[in-house]
């Protein structure tokens, strides 16, 4: 389907662009609504539906967390962390042939896959780190 050009899905794919948070659609409506006040968050996921399947920004599925946006459409990996849910970009080289081999261990046709490392960011794991060792220096 054919869409018409419209400001507001033109700023919403800005917003996203310019940032590095991977944001949620409720993320991108509170820094647009004060630049546009006709602006509904369900104008927000429509326009993000449509930049997806224009393939202009990629959704990231968290299973039962919020949706995640991202300009950054080129294959790569990402670091998510289980305390604050920050979601990184991660550069490293890719195993070229692990679709391959997906498809011999499976009945099925891998079009394409998406690998997510979860841990603990620099910011929640020093902070777990200064809360064990005040709890030991109390005990």
């Amino acid at each position: 389907m054919q869409h018409r050009r419209s400001r507001q899905r033109e700023r919403i794919l800005q917003v996203i662009a310019e940032t590095d948070v991977h944001p949620t659609a409720d993320w991108v409506y509170e820094r647009l609504k004060k630049e546009i006040p006709e602006l509904s968050l369900g104008t927000v996921y429509r326009n993000l539906k449509v930049l997806v399947e224009q393939g202009r920004i990629r959704k990231l599925p968290f299973g039962s967390t919020f949706d995640r946006y991202e300009a950054n459409t080129t294959p790569h990996y990402h670091l998510v962390c289980e305390k604050c849910g920050v979601v990184k970009d991660f550069e490293m080289p890719r195993y070229r042939g692990i679709n391959r081999r997906a498809e011999k261990l499976s009945d099925f046709t891998v079009r394409r896959h998406r690998i997510d490392f979860f841990g603990l960011c620099a910011k929640c794991r020093n902070s777990e780190k200064r809360g064990h060792s005040a709890r030991a220096q109390s005990q």
